[in-house]
């Protein structure tokens, strides 16, 4: 148990022990208060501490989250069955060894039942308010799971809004434009060339931005077609090489993530005929790199990085492996991950997760449901007994509230956990398995 929990239990041992030696104690001596409190820690501590490490265990072998039909039964049978040895035991050493009230024979006789019967029904109580209270903590952390995973799908349709107006940058439509306007006059032929080009990049853009991946032999096909509108603005001044094995051509990598690797490096370095850059594309143990030589402008603003993050955003949702980015003093290095299978795609999780989310939103409204009813049962009997106690100990009439409020809670239980929904929900697919077989 925490530390935390064990100076709680401390302070529950110390305010009960100084509520029965103030008021059911005649002798106020210290000898006595330091029985009283003996006597607390005893309960507090054993019942305590009996039920924190049951609770733990339970959430080890059986959480929450993943069975919740299953902890509630086991939940309830390990709470009777732990607080009846833990009850009969605290009694036994209070009553025989601390008090010496009686001999063991006497205490399992009849004259201590109704005593060991009232002490296991307010051991009950309290177990089931912090079992109550465990599940209550469990129930936050799925919360904040379901909201975790909210978010992720919430980030990846941002990523892909980001992709699609990222997919192409406007300058390199404006500047394709004025280099065709140019090569119409001074050579008709090239200049079909790279309107046919043109077409063909306007073209993928359209076929790829739904989808989450492509195979590297369409990424660089269509990276070719980028670099030849390129060589054929800028010359001599950029070359690029592609040395791509054959064997990864059928693997996959996020679409237009080349293309937007080259407009960065077009973009971020300056490129003249007698320092040319040259940006190479190769691969390298399951990875697609992008390499240029080292050339930076000077920038008016800084750059917000929007194309790279985006690439790095849109690998994260789709796989675990990295996407890395080497910077050194000559070049500039991003590396891909290349993927062998094609995940489940991230539009379907969306469509599964929304449903799945909505059912499991009602199924966790009616839990709480529940705990709360429990949890307010576990407050307000333990405070009718005691003043049924104080005030008329002659006349018991806490069993009344007790046993009605006990039945509702159970019956709340039944529907929840047993006979609610799910088991409705089971019993038409187990009908409808049945005619279909027929």
């Amino acid at each position: 148990m925490k530390r935390k929990n064990l100076i709680v239990l401390l302070w529950v041992s110390i305010g009960t022990a100084l509520f029965f030696f103030l008021f059911f104690t005649d002798e106020k001596t210290l000898h006595n208060f330091i029985l009283s409190f003996a006597i607390s820690a005893l309960y507090s501590f054993f019942l305590g501490i009996g039920n924190g490490l049951l609770n733990d265990f339970l959430n080890k072998k059986i959480p929450w989250s993943e069975a919740t039909t299953k902890r509630a039964v086991i939940s309830i049978i390990s709470i009777l069955v732990a607080n009846f040895i833990l009850v009969y035991l605290c009694n036994y050493i209070n009553f025989v060894i601390f008090q010496k009230a009686a001999t063991p024979a006497e205490f399992f006789s009849g004259k201590y039942n109704f005593m060991n019967w009232f002490m296991v029904n307010i051991a009950l109580l309290i177990s089931a308010f912090l079992h109550a209270k465990g599940f209550m903590e469990e129930l936050k952390k799925t919360s904040k799971k379901e909201v975790v995973e909210q978010k992720l799908i919430a980030t990846s349709a941002n990523a892909q809004f980001e992709s699609l107006k990222n997919q192409l940058d406007p300058h390199f439509l404006f500047n394709s434009l004025n280099v065709l306007s140019s090569l119409i006059d001074e050579n008709p032929k090239q200049a079909q060339k790279f309107t046919a080009s043109m077409s063909k990049i306007y073209r993928y853009v359209l076929e790829q931005k739904d989808k989450e991946l492509v195979t590297v032999e369409d990424e660089i096909e269509f990276a070719k077609t980028y670099c030849d509108l390129l060589k054929t603005r800028f010359e001599d001044s950029v070359d690029f090489i592609f040395e791509v094995n054959k064997e990864d051509y059928r693997r996959y990598v996020v679409p237009l993530s080349l293309q937007l690797l080259l407009e960065n490096c077009i973009k971020h370095n300056f490129a003249t005929s007698s320092k040319p850059l040259i940006i190479k594309i190769f691969s390298e143990n399951d990875i697609l790199c992008i390499e240029n030589n080292l050339q930076e402008r000077e920038q008016m603003k800084e750059s917000a990085g929007i194309g790279l993050a985006n690439i790095v955003q849109r690998y994260s949702l789709l796989t675990k492996r990295n996407v890395f980015i080497e910077k050194s003093e000559d070049y500039f290095k991003v590396k891909l991950p290349v993927l062998s299978v094609k995940p489940n795609t991230i539009s379907t999780k969306i469509d599964n997760t929304d449903k799945a989310y909505e059912k499991a939103q009602k199924r966790v409204k009616e839990i709480k449901g529940f705990y709360g009813n429990l949890i307010s049962y576990c407050i307000v009997i333990p405070f009718l007994i005691i003043v049924n106690l104080v005030t008329s100990p002659k006349n018991i009439w806490f069993f009344f509230p007790m046993l009605g409020w006990g039945i509702g809670l159970a019956a709340h239980a039944m529907n929840v956990f047993a006979i609610g929904k799910n088991w409705e929900e089971r019993k038409i697919r187990k009908i409808l398995e049945k005619q279909n077989k027929q």
